[in-house]
C-alpha cells in the first residue's frame, strides 16, 4: 500500500511540474507578444524618454494634473470677487501663522478631543469671523440634541413638577433621567429636581456631565454610542412635556439665528406630547406648536425657516416601519410645507440594514402615487468605518436625495461615482464624527476625499447640545483649519445647504437671494476683522 502511495505522490508531482512548464511556456509567449506590441506602439510615439523628463514637459504635465484636480473639485463653479480673494489671502496667512506657532510650540491639536482644544478656538480671530458668517441651512440635526444643556438644566429647575431619577439603572429608568409628573403619580426613586440640587451641591454639575458627551470625560474603552443614547434617554420625557417643548425649541431657534443660520431641517422623532392636564396629544400638535414658535420669533423681528424630516428607528421591524411611513404621509398631507422627507436612525453597525427595509421603500413609492405627494429619503448611511457596512450601495439605488454622514463612502469607488452622477449631497458632521470615535484626527476625515472628487457636501452639527456646544461656527472652524479649505470651498459649502435643502424651488430662490446679500456684507466685515488681527 505504501508503494502505491509513493507512486501516486510521484505522479502528482510530475503532473504539477508539467503544468508549471505549460504555464511558463504560455506566459513566455504572452510576454513576447506584449513586448512586440509595446515596441510597435513606442515606435509610433514621437515623444522620446528624454523629452518626457525634460523640464518643459515635466512642468506641462504637472500643470495638466493640477488643472484636472481643480476641474474635479466640488467647488469648480465658484468664482470669487476681489474682496473674497483678499479675505482668502488673509485666512491663508492666518492658517499658516497658526500652524507655524503650533509646530514651534509642539502643540498637538487636530488629533485632540474637541473639548480639549475648544478654548483655543474660542479665543481665535477666525472663530470671531466665522460667527459672523451666514451659514445658510443646517440640514442635519436631531430633535433631542439641539439646545444648550446648561440652559436645559436651569429651565428644568424652574419647571414645576420636574423630577429626576436617583435610583439604580433598570429597564424602565436610568440615573439622571428627567420627567414631569403630578404629585400623586411620581414613580419610586424620582425626587424633585430643585430639592435634589438643594440637598446635593454637586448634583447640578454631575447632572450636566450625564447629559453631555465629551471624549475628554471617558477612556478609549468607552462604548460611546451607548453613552450617547443614554443622554437622549435622560431628557426625552422632559422634552415631550408640552410647555417645555415650546420653550426648548424657541431657545434652539434663537441660538441658530444668533449663529447666522437661516434654515434648519430637523430629524424629528414624533412622539405624543403631554402636560399635566392631558397625557396624550396627537403628533400633529408637535408640528403646529413649532409653527407657533416660529410665529413668535417672527413677531420679534427675527427670521428662520424650518422643515421636519420624519424620523424613525433602524431597530424597528418592517411592519413597524410601514406604520411609521403611513404616519409620515398623513402628516405630509396635513403639513405639506413642513414635512420634507423620511429617515431612519440608530447606531448603524448594530441596526437593521437599509436593504432590510426594501419592501418599505417600495411602499413609499406606492403611497406617493396614492397621496399625490412626494416623501423624499434623506437616509443616514455609511456612518461606519467598516467595508462590511454596505448601506451606501442600497442608498445609491433608492430615490435618496441626501446622505447622512457617508463616512465609508470612500471605500466604494463605484458608489462614489454614482453619488456624484446623481447629484446627492452628503451631510457631513465633523465634530460629531470625532466625538463618536469615527475620525480621531479631523485632518483624516474622509469628506476631504469626497470634496476633491466633486461630491457635494454641507457642514452640520448633528447634536450640538449633547456635544456641549452651540451653533455651526465650531464645525466650520474645524473644517476650515483641519481641511485647509479656502474661501471658495467654504462659500460652496454654505450655499449647498440651501441648494440641496428640502424646500420648494420658490423658497430656495428667496433664501439664496438673501444669502447672497448677507454673504457680501459678511465678506466686507470679515476683511475688517482680519485687518485688525494683522495690525495687532
Amino acid at each position: 500500500m505504501n508503494k502505491y502511495k509513493a507512486k501516486y505522490k510521484i505522479c502528482i508531482q510530475k503532473r504539477n511540474i508539467n503544468r508549471m512548464s505549460f504555464i511558463i511556456k504560455n506566459h513566455t509567449v504572452l510576454i513576447l507578444l506584449l513586448s512586440i506590441f509595446i515596441s510597435c506602439k513606442n515606435s509610433n510615439n514621437t515623444t522620446t524618454p528624454e523629452t518626457i523628463t525634460s523640464q518643459e514637459t515635466y512642468n506641462e504635465r504637472r500643470e495638466q494634473l493640477i488643472a484636472i484636480h481643480e476641474k474635479n473639485s466640488f467647488d469648480v463653479d465658484i468664482q470669487l470677487s476681489k474682496e473674497e480673494l483678499e479675505l482668502e489671502q488673509k485666512i491663508s496667512a492666518y492658517r499658516n501663522a497658526f500652524e507655524k506657532k503650533r509646530k514651534r510650540d509642539n502643540i498637538p491639536f487636530f488629533n485632540q478631543p474637541f473639548h480639549a482644544i475648544q478654548p483655543i478656538i474660542d479665543s481665535s480671530t477666525l472663530y470671531k469671523v466665522l460667527q459672523k458668517m451666514p451659514k445658510g441651512g443646517l440640514l442635519h440635526t436631531h430633535s433631542i440634541g439641539m439646545t444648550d444643556i446648561k440652559w436645559l438644566i436651569e429651565e428644568a429647575i424652574k419647571t414645576p413638577n420636574c423630577y429626576v431619577y436617583v435610583g439604580k439603572d433598570n429597564e424602565m429608568h436610568i440615573y439622571g433621567e428627567l420627567a414631569i409628573f403630578k404629585e400623586e403619580n411620581v414613580p419610586n426613586d424620582f425626587v424633585l429636581l430643585k430639592d435634589q440640587i438643594k440637598s446635593d451641591t454637586d448634583f447640578k454639575a454631575n447632572l450636566y456631565e450625564l447629559l453631555v458627551l465629551k471624549r475628554v470625560s471617558f477612556s478609549d474603552r468607552t462604548d460611546y454610542w451607548t453613552e450617547f443614547e443614554k443622554r437622549f434617554r435622560r431628557v426625552s420625557k422632559l422634552l415631550n412635556f408640552r410647555p417645555f417643548f415650546l420653550a426648548y425649541y424657541k431657545k434652539a431657534f434663537l441660538d441658530l439665528i444668533e449663529d447666522k443660520v437661516s434654515h434648519v431641517e430637523i430629524r424629528m422623532v414624533f412622539n405624543n406630547l403631554y402636560d399635566l392636564e392631558k397625557s396624550d396629544y396627537p403628533i400633529e400638535i408637535m408640528v403646529s406648536d413649532l409653527q407657533k414658535v416660529i410665529s413668535e420669533i417672527e413677531k420679534e423681528g427675527k427670521e428662520l425657516s424650518i422643515s421636519l424630516i420624519y424620523t424613525s428607528f433602524k431597530f424597528f421591524n418592517t411592519q413597524e416601519i410601514d406604520k411609521e411611513i403611513a404616519k409620515a404621509f398623513n402628516l405630509k398631507k396635513k403639513f405639506p410645507n413642513m414635512i420634507s422627507g423620511f429617515d431612519l436612525v440608530a447606531e448603524e453597525d448594530k441596526g437593521n440594514s437599509v436593504q432590510y427595509y426594501e419592501k418599505n421603500w417600495q411602499k413609499i413609492d406606492s403611497m406617493s402615487s396614492k397621496f399625490g405627494l412626494e416623501l423624499p429619503l434623506f437616509l443616514h448611511a455609511g456612518e461606519s468605518k467598516s467595508i462590511t457596512n454596505t448601506n451606501l450601495i442600497d442608498v445609491s439605488v433608492l430615490k435618496n436625495r441626501r446622505i447622512g454622514h457617508a463616512l465609508n463612502l470612500v471605500l466604494f469607488p463605484e458608489i462614489m461615482r454614482q453619488v456624484k452622477e446623481k447629484d446627492m449631497l452628503v451631510e457631513v458632521c465633523p465634530i460629531s464624527n470625532q466625538i463618536l470615535g469615527y475620525v480621531n484626527d479631523l485632518r483624516n476625515h474622509p469628506a476631504r476625499i469626497l470634496l476633491n472628487n466633486g461630491i457635494q457636501c454641507s457642514i452640520n452639527s448633528d447634536d450640538p447640545g449633547v456635544f456641549a456646544y452651540e451653533g455651526l461656527s465650531y464645525d466650520f472652524w474645524m473644517v476650515c483649519m483641519a481641511w485647509e479649505l479656502d474661501i471658495k470651498a467654504i462659500k460652496k459649502l454654505v450655499f449647498n445647504s440651501i441648494t440641496y435643502s428640502g424646500l420648494t424651488n420658490d423658497k430656495k430662490e428667496i433664501l439664496l437671494l438673501k444669502l447672497k446679500k448677507d454673504w457680501n456684507v459678511f465678506i466686507n466685515e470679515a476683511n475688517l476683522i482680519m485687518d485688525k488681527q494683522f495690525l495687532n
